[in-house]
């Protein structure tokens, strides 16, 4: 049966919590086999919101940090975060949200108290659920990676994924079965992405009413609004009803790739890169 985007998304996350241990060869625990960092002040807040900070989370972080605040295709899991963990109504969470951090990519939002308010709301309540559900919620076991058929991936790889007009297995792809392993591998297949170095954002070309076009590489984009780098290095933002705009981004066959795969495919075309040493 073939997975849907959302589920394949979700086990991008898995692994994305799964990694840094893989790369150091086992030698620590999974962040996603430990209890999250525990609320250090319980809070509750209004049902209303909650429910309006989640739609104003999707279209302002959720392009990053996923729609249930849970990671997403760059930002962390804010579940999992220790300075959510230890925020106190906003006192921590709104200056990151009002000053971005730079080093990291994430920018700075200017956002009417209200709309901050119902967001945090939000967050602490997704983290609430979080709590209750312990450690290992997303656990991944490396041994059930190795249920694929590198013979049958090959064909995959070379045929019907169609991953060979892009990919070459003495060229681009030549040696990565040494370079990356297990979890690290399968996370890099699925999500190129999470590569170091990271691979440059995707650009984009926007159309602005009056006809002048500019263009410049995504900061983030949803099903309500576009932000970009301009060539002078500011940041814009439009509604999406209020521009148009295309797309520009080399790795977008992968994210289709993820509501094709089977789940046979998938471990057929991992256990297939396994073997380009």
């Amino acid at each position: 049966m073939k997975r849907t985007i959302a589920i394949a998304t979700v086990a991008l996350c898995a692994l994305s919590c799964l990694v840094a241990a893989q790369g150091r060869g086992g030698q620590a625990p999974s962040p996603a086999s430990q209890r999250p960092p525990q609320t250090a002040s319980p809070q509750t807040y209004p049902a209303e919101q909650i429910q309006a900070g989640q739609g104003r989370f999707a279209s302002q972080c959720g392009f990053c940090h996923g729609r249930d605040a849970a990671g997403g295709e760059t930002g962390p899991d804010l579940t999992r975060s220790e300075l959510v963990a230890a925020d106190l109504r906003g006192d921590k969470i709104s200056p990151v949200v009002r000053n971005g951090v730079p080093q990291k990519g994430m920018p700075g939002f200017d956002l009417s108290a209200a709309d901050l308010e119902a967001i945090i709301a939000f967050i602490h309540d997704q983290k609430a659920k979080a709590d209750t559900l312990g450690g290992g919620r997303r656990s991944v076991d490396v041994a059930d990676l190795q249920t694929g058929n590198a013979e049958e991936g090959r064909k995959y790889f070379s045929g019907a994924g169609k991953c060979a007009s892009c990919h070459s297995p003495t060229g681009d792809l030549a040696g990565i079965g040494n370079r990356l392993q297990g979890l690290a591998l399968l996370q890099r297949m699925l999500n190129p992405r999470s590569g170091r170095p990271a691979p440059a954002p995707p650009k984009a070309v926007v159309t602005l009413p009056s006809g002048e076009k500019i263009v410049g590489p995504i900061v983030s984009r949803d099903e309500f609004s576009i932000t970009i780098t301009d060539p002078s290095g500011s940041r814009r933002s439009w509604q999406v009803g209020e521009v148009q705009f295309t797309v520009d981004d080399p790795l977008s066959a992968h994210f289709e790739q993820l509501g094709k795969y089977t789940d046979t495919d998938m471990h057929n075309v991992f256990a297939y890169l396994q073997t380009l040493k």
